[in-house]
């Protein structure tokens, strides 16, 4: 199985930036992509970015320019550099991994981290 670890969150000022971080683990033979989506309350979870093994990025429009996706093959890890930041940006951020394992492709999910950016 693959766990997906997070962290980085907070509570932060309109304008101001956070960074957050996501290391997957376990018996992980590739990982495709990796990226990450939020759910605020009361509404369903969207995407805010994705980035594939050879780097191509994919933006939700409401974050581009704000935020940065990228990667650490070596580590399993992937960040998110957000700039910018709005109260419409709070939300729990989770982290998603496509990967291979002994038991074939799946897709997996971290815990969530909350994200709270005050006005």
């Amino acid at each position: 199985q693959v766990q997906l670890g997070e962290s980085g969150g907070g509570l932060v000022q309109a304008g101001g930036s956070l960074r957050l971080s996501c290391a997957a683990s376990g018996s992980i033979f590739k990982i495709n992509v990796m990226g990450w989506y939020r759910q605020a309350p009361g509404k369903q979870r969207e995407l805010v970015a994705l980035i594939y093994s050879g780097t191509s990025t994919n933006y939700a429009d409401s974050v581009k320019g704000r935020f940065t996706i990228s990667r650490d093959n070596a580590k399993n890890t992937v960040y998110l550099q957000m700039n910018s930041l709005k109260p419409e940006d709070t939300a729990v951020y989770y982290c998603y991994a496509a990967a291979l394992t002994g038991q074939g492709w799946g897709n997996y999910w971290g815990q969530g981290t909350q994200v709270t950016v005050s006005s």
